[in-house]
């Protein structure tokens, strides 16, 4: 019987994941990297997501108080092989050491537009004076 297939990744790969994602956090905090771009950037390492096979990680940074961004992906993009070879110590248990692909984390961003929408004068004005009144109602009754 063929084996159902989700899009939510197994609990063997966000395990690894978090592994992954430990262990690269580490090396760029030690700063081992020799690039004067990287070395200047503080990055976030907030998500790794790997491969089914677990042979490709993809990890998710944010470089903090950098202007380019782009660039910042793109150097450790292209420092991915040595990223591998100063992580893999780190996840010596691992059959194979996955390859890295560095990529932008817009997730914050993200965040921040939804709630710049939901302070927006439309959205309170489609809330009224109703809406507030019901919840500052239910506030009070859940404090009792």
């Amino acid at each position: 019987m063929p084996r159902p297939t989700t899009s939510s990744p197994s609990q063997r790969m966000l395990r690894v994941a978090e592994q992954v994602r430990h262990a690269l956090s580490e090396t760029l905090q030690r700063g081992e990297i020799i690039d004067p771009l990287i070395e200047s950037t503080v990055i976030s390492v907030s998500e790794v997501r790997m491969s089914t096979d677990l042979r490709v990680a993809t990890a998710f940074v944010s470089p903090l108080g950098a202007k380019d961004t782009d660039a910042v992906v793109e150097a450790l993009n292209k420092h991915a092989k040595f990223v591998r070879g100063r992580v893999s110590g780190a996840l010596r248990q691992m059959k194979f050491m996955p390859e890295f692909r560095f990529k932008l984390d817009t997730s914050f961003d993200n965040f921040a537009r939804i709630s710049d929408l939901l302070k927006s004068p439309e959205v309170a004005r489609d809330l009224g004076p109703d809406d507030q009144a019901e919840q500052n109602k239910d506030d009070n009754k859940d404090t009792e």
